[in-house]
């Protein structure tokens, strides 16, 4: 079984997000913490990248914040091996592609199974270009995660019979972010989703209120959160910590 399957059977999965040295990599390691302390069943550690054209502003300011710190592949990796310690939920890195090839795709990818990342999301792969990394990731035994978007359609099927670790369903078109409400009738995707496989998915993009994660769990598997962590983090900085784990706990309550 994927270790990422144990973020699954605790109930509803709530699933973090956290840009890995926004507004340093000791604050991340103690958001993590404090994440997990309070109900996070999945860690996302969003390796920062120039360009990440997935993101909205509030995800683009970390991007930007954390590489102006100097934050580096390297880097990550020792913060990750350093939260390995006493942190046993599942792991996995969300990046760009050409991170992972600037690095070199089997030294990156050897690294995230040693240091113990369980998975990889790439948002700007393509799923018919993911045998640029899938034999690497399977080598290794790390979960290549796949993203289905309202815009897939006639594709669900294929990309989820495909599917390791989780499916991370995109709630809506466009970049990250809060949104007031989701329109998109996620309930046909993600049924065509379970008609086609068995591995869990959760949802993400515009999540940031308990009613709104209790409503996305509800259909799926899970709910994913970040630009609210981040914005948490862009306003109290290193004193982030509490304000993240108390925030976190109001969403795991809300989906039990």
């Amino acid at each position: 079984m994927s270790n990422i399957r144990k973020a699954f059977t605790n109930g509803k999965a709530f699933i973090a997000f956290i840009t890995c040295g926004d507004p340093d990599l000791e604050t991340t390691a103690a958001v993590v913490r404090s994440a997990v302390e309070n109900g996070a069943d999945l860690i996302e550690l969003g390796i920062p990248f120039s360009d990440p054209t997935a993101e909205g502003p509030v995800i683009q300011g970390a991007n930007l914040r954390a590489l102006s710190g100097g934050v580096t592949s390297d880097k990550v990796f020792s913060l990750v091996r350093e939260l390995r310690r006493d942190v046993s939920v599942p792991m996995v890195f969300m990046t760009y592609s050409n991170v992972v090839f600037s690095y070199g795709a089997e030294r990156f990818i050897s690294t995230c199974h040693e240091i113990g990342i369980d998975g990889l999301i790439l948002p700007d792969l393509p799923f018919e270009e993911k045998d640029e990394f899938q034999p690497v990731c399977k080598q290794y035994d790390v979960d290549l995660i796949s993203l289905i978007a309202p815009t897939s359609e006639n594709r669900i099927a294929m990309i989820a019979k495909e599917a390791e670790g989780f499916i991370y369903v995109v709630s809506s078109l466009g970049v990250t972010g809060m949104r007031s409400e989701i329109k998109t009738d996620l309930a046909s995707i993600i049924k065509v989703i379970r008609e086609n496989t068995d591995v869990p998915c959760a949802i993400g993009f515009g999540i940031s209120t308990p009613e709104q994660a209790k409503k996305m769990a509800d259909l799926s598997d899970g709910a994913i959160v970040g630009s609210a962590i981040i914005k948490l983090l862009e306003k109290h900085g290193k004193n982030a910590p509490e304000y993240v784990g108390a925030y976190v706990k109001s969403m795991k309550d809300a989906i039990r």
